[in-house]
């Protein structure tokens, strides 16, 4: 996997997983201010951004993949986050290695089939038959951007590197990717894989409050998660990093530095 870190090797480490179709550029806004406390590692998943593809996208295949680049890398333990379907990664990671994960966050990241929103016009054309494949291959710069935007509640800027890392995804690889992540969650829940851990870790969800993708209610099947603790971002749609990298940013560093202490304060969006 592609691979950029950012911030003092020394830091607690820190592992970035970004959502389908998209590349570790997802987490560009916030990356300074993470960087300030951690060692940010920053990764493109198989078949996106600058990563080749592989045969398989299968979701504990995607884990890991990841694992054995922390084991590279020699990295133990290590605060994981995900965005979107990131969060499934992550959560993959925590239940095959348990020894590698300090903490969860989960940004975005549905908990069930039944959570997904009736998707915006415009991600459905671009990313579902019979429009899909044909839009796919005549993807502009300038739809790319709408097709992000369409996911968030807010003005947001699209960084020139996260829709370079886009065209990096083939329509086909993208597809296989939302089977195996619905697979994935349709097998059983995000909230009952955290629960059922053998080893529990501190998890921190965070939720806009205006996702246009999930069901913004959905954030609070977490709260049946030991260890769990929800946030809401008001006025924020399905990229928190992207729409509110502020709040978000001090979210994640106050969460990695307390663990299971006591919740952090939300921050102005």
């Amino acid at each position: 996997m592609h691979v950029v870190r950012h911030g003092s090797r020394q830091a607690p480490p820190l592992l970035l997983i970004h959502g389908s179709g998209a590349s570790g550029a997802t987490w560009s806004p916030v990356v300074p201010a993470l960087a300030g406390h951690h060692h940010v590692i920053q990764v493109d998943l198989p078949g996106c951004g600058q990563s080749p593809p592989v045969p398989s996208y299968e979701v504990p295949l995607q884990a890991r993949r990841a694992a054995d680049m922390l084991d590279d890398l020699g990295l133990c333990p290590v605060a994981v986050a995900g965005h979107s379907s990131g969060g499934y990664v992550a959560t993959a990671l925590a239940e095959q290695r348990p020894e590698l994960v300090s903490s969860l966050t989960l940004i975005s990241s549905g908990p069930r089939p039944d959570a997904l929103l009736p998707q915006p016009f415009v991600v459905q054309a671009l990313t579902a038959p019979p429009l899909g494949p044909v839009l796919w291959s005549m993807r502009s710069d300038g739809m790319i951007r709408k097709g992000f935007r369409a996911t968030a509640a807010r003005q947001v800027d699209i960084p020139d590197e996260l829709v370079a890392g886009m065209k990096g995804i083939t329509y086909r690889a993208f597809r296989k990717v939302l089977h195996e992540n619905g697979t994935y969650i349709a097998e059983r829940s995000v909230p009952e894989r955290l629960a059922a851990l053998k080893t529990p870790v501190p998890v921190l969800v965070i939720f806009g409050a205006a996702d246009p993708r999930w069901d913004p209610a959905s954030a609070h099947q977490y709260d049946a998660v030991p260890n769990a603790r929800v946030e809401l971002l008001p006025g924020v749609g399905h990229t928190p990093m992207l729409e509110a990298p502020e709040a978000t940013g001090e979210l994640m560093v106050a969460f990695t530095a307390t663990g299971a202490g006591s919740p952090p304060v939300v921050p102005e969006t």
